[in-house]
């Protein structure tokens, strides 16, 4: 069994000693020192102009990755609170003997669900597929019989959570350092914690996708073992059951795309306001105030009202699933998605099916999708390309004049293949959509 007490660990990348709670200046809680330094991040400031559903948009409401990470974060306190509460009414020695709050919980889901799309490359999840094709499919394949598998893996299937550990933990030459978050917001944040392969191997929501770098193993494993998490994988491969409280991160995520994404959908006209209706009354029916309802005179307010609603619902559902399966989820045997198992699935999987026809596979967003594949690629492969030649001692002018594009802190020499090409991979990733584009331009010759 994971053990609360030592899943709310404050210790930092690079402290020698464990830090408690009850050392903390109440004043600035340990754990909304985490919230404070991910917001200061460039790395979250970019999220402004990065794809949320509609890529390069011009619409004013339609959400961006930094809206969107700011409202999980919002519904990621709520569900904290709620179950911190909870949790310190049935174990109460972590209140009385090493002063947790309720407000810790709801402090550690709320940085780490800010955090949670941190390293998502330009364009949305198909930016992550464009990269991962590159390697694929594309002319990076050529660089496969010089890494091994698990290299080899985490490129041509780059995935953003991924990305973000190694983004709020990197503090080699030529990354960004990293945000120092306590280990208990890392823990929540790695929805994934597991490497590349193998891939799959079971039915379990933590094995889904990866969490880390091959290069950012070791301390992957640090974090791991200091929180006490539960290791499920034998052999050479490493993987570990979830963090408790990287459920309701996972939770506050799905229920803010599930719900804010159909929104968007309807202020933007592709989804009609009867489905508005229809849909999310099956959430909120129990809550609606028909008279408050039939008040509001335009469509904006009256989907914002049932938006609201609903969220409430899906939250008070999430929180009593965990609490429900609390001592299942500190041994490590619950592997389904919070909302997976609750009141309100089968509700929640039309609107996503919904917006996947009238949303996600538009016209519109098809076509931008299209052309953040193109940029993509081309970026990959000229910087990767020079990058490689400087290395190997063969680069010509032109290479030396591209490596001049790269910010100051990605000029660097990486010793291993596998480095440089993860290099450039990080370094395309925290491009936003306008710069990426800016760059191709630039590359291609284009206005």
């Amino acid at each position: 069994m994971m053990q609360w007490e030592q899943l709310l660990s404050l210790k930092r990348q690079g402290d020698t000693s464990k830090r408690l709670r009850k050392e903390q200046d109440d004043t600035r809680l340990g754990f909304e020192v985490d919230y404070d330094r991910i917001i200061f991040s460039s790395a979250f400031r970019s999220l402004q102009d990065k794809t949320q559903v509609i890529p390069l948009s011009k619409t004013d409401f339609v959400h961006t990755r930094l809206t969107h990470s700011l409202e999980v974060s919002v519904v990621g306190r709520s569900l904290g609170r709620l179950v911190g509460k909870k949790i310190l009414e049935k174990h109460p020695y972590l209140q009385n003997i090493h002063g947790y709050q309720m407000n810790d919980f709801g402090a550690i889901v709320a940085a780490a669900a800010l955090a949670h799309d941190i390293g998502n490359p330009p364009f949305g999840h198909s930016g992550e597929k464009a990269i991962g094709e590159y390697f694929k499919t594309g002319n990076g394949k050529k660089y496969r019989d010089q890494l091994t598998d698990k290299e080899w893996q985490d490129i041509v299937d780059f995935e953003g959570n991924a990305n973000g550990f190694n983004l709020l933990t990197a503090s080699r030459p030529g990354i960004e350092g990293g945000v120092r978050l306590s280990y208990a917001t890392l823990g929540a944040f790695m929805k994934y914690p597991k490497e590349s392969l193998p891939k799959k191997p079971t039915k379990n929501i933590a094995d889904k996708k990866y969490g880390f770098f091959q290069c950012d193993k070791a301390f992957f494993q640090d974090v791991a073992n200091e929180l006490g998490l539960i290791p499920n994988k034998t052999g050479n491969d490493i993987g570990f059951e979830r963090h408790p409280l990287a459920y309701l991160v996972e939770a506050a995520d799905d229920i803010c795309y599930t719900i804010i994404d159909f929104e968007d959908g309807i202020n933007l006209g592709v989804i009609s306001e009867d489905f508005a209706l229809e849909y999310l009354i099956k959430l909120v029916k129990n809550n609606v105030q028909v008279d408050k309802y039939k008040s509001l005179t335009t469509k904006e307010d009256r989907v914002s009202y049932l938006r609201a609603l609903a969220i409430s619902s899906l939250i008070n559902d999430a929180v009593k699933v965990f609490l429900d399966n609390e001592e299942a989820i500190l041994a490590g045997k619950y592997p389904y998605s919070l909302t997976e198992q609750g009141k309100y699935t089968a509700q929640m999987r039309d609107i996503i099916n919904l917006s996947i026809e009238n949303i996600y596979q538009s016209r519109e967003v098809v076509e931008k999708e299209v052309i953040g594949y193109r940029i993509i690629n081309t970026l990959l492969d000229t910087f990767c390309t020079a990058y490689n030649n400087k290395f190997e001692g063969v680069e010509n002018n032109y290479d030396k004049l591209v490596l001049k594009l790269l910010p100051e802190k990605f000029v660097t020499n990486k010793t291993s293949l596998y480095d440089r090409l993860l290099h450039i991979c990080h370094f395309v990733s925290t491009l936003t959509d306008g710069k990426a584009l800016l760059l191709y331009n630039t590359i291609t010759g284009n206005k």
